[in-house]
């Protein structure tokens, strides 16, 4: 049983640290957007990180300020701010 909790919590560092390199703002970096391109794509990326950070705390079954906290923190870190 404790091996199975460390390996998931392993698992989760190395997913965690894998969607850190991922960030809206790298991404755009990557791409070289600039000018209306850049504002377009970060406002659909950051739109996206919500909806995928809204489904997380819902699969948490958070609610009320516990919500709040965890999509606001979640979305930060997914656009890179």
């Amino acid at each position: 049983m404790i091996r199975l909790v460390t390996i998931a919590l392993v698992s989760a560092c190395f997913a965690t640290s894998a969607l850190a390199d991922t960030t809206c703002k790298s991404q755009a970096s990557d791409k070289k957007l600039a000018g209306a391109a850049l504002t377009s794509f970060s406002k659909k990326c950051a739109r996206d990180a919500a909806t995928a950070c809204n489904s997380q705390a819902a699969a948490k079954k958070l609610s009320g300020a516990a919500k709040t906290s965890f999509v606001k923190k979640c979305t930060n870190d997914a656009v890179g701010g």
